[in-house]
C-alpha cells in the first residue's frame, strides 16, 4: 500500500500534480502539438518515408513522455496535443483550402498516430508501488 494513507492506491484522494509535473505535462502536449503538425507536413511530401518518419517522431513523443514522467500521463499529454493539432488541420477553411487530402497515406497517418498513442499509453512506464521483494525469504 502507498499514496499516503491507509487503504488501496485508488481509495486514495486525489492531489492535484506539483508545479514542476504540470509544466512538464503542459511542455508535452505542445511537444505533442509541435510533432502533429510536421507530421502532417513530412508524411505527405515524402510518401512511405514520410509517413513512417512522422509515425516514429509521434511513437518516439508519446513513449518518451511516457519515461520521463515514469506515468501514463507522459504519454497521454503528447498523444492529446497531437490529436488536437492534427484535428485542427483536417478541417477545412471557409476558402476550401485544407492541410490533408483524401489519399491513403493521410489516413493511415492520423490511424497509425491513434493506434500508437493508445499503444504507448498503454505500455509505458508506469509507477510502481513501493515496497519489498515479492520474493520472500530473499
Amino acid at each position: 500500500m502507498s499514496g499516503g494513507g491507509p487503504g488501496p492506491l485508488l481509495a486514495q484522494p486525489l492531489r492535484p500534480p506539483s508545479p514542476g509535473r504540470a509544466a512538464a505535462l503542459v511542455g508535452l502536449f505542445l511537444l505533442g502539438a509541435l510533432v502533429g503538425v510536421a507530421g502532417a507536413l513530412v508524411q505527405a511530401a515524402w510518401f512511405p518515408g514520410g509517413l513512417l518518419l512522422a509515425l516514429a517522431g509521434a511513437a518516439g513523443a508519446f513513449l518518451g513522455g511516457s519515461y520521463a514522467t515514469r506515468s501514463r500521463g507522459g504519454a497521454v499529454a503528447p498523444a492529446v496535443g497531437w490529436l488536437v493539432a492534427v484535428v485542427l488541420l483536417t478541417t477545412t477553411r471557409p476558402e476550401g483550402d485544407f492541410l490533408f487530402g483524401a489519399g491513403g497515406g493521410s489516413y493511415l497517418f492520423l490511424f497509425g498516430g491513434m493506434v500508437l498513442a493508445v499503444i504507448c499509453a498503454t505500455v509505458g512506464a508506469v509507477r510502481q508501488p513501493g515496497g519489498g521483494s515479492a520474493r520472500l525469504g530473499k
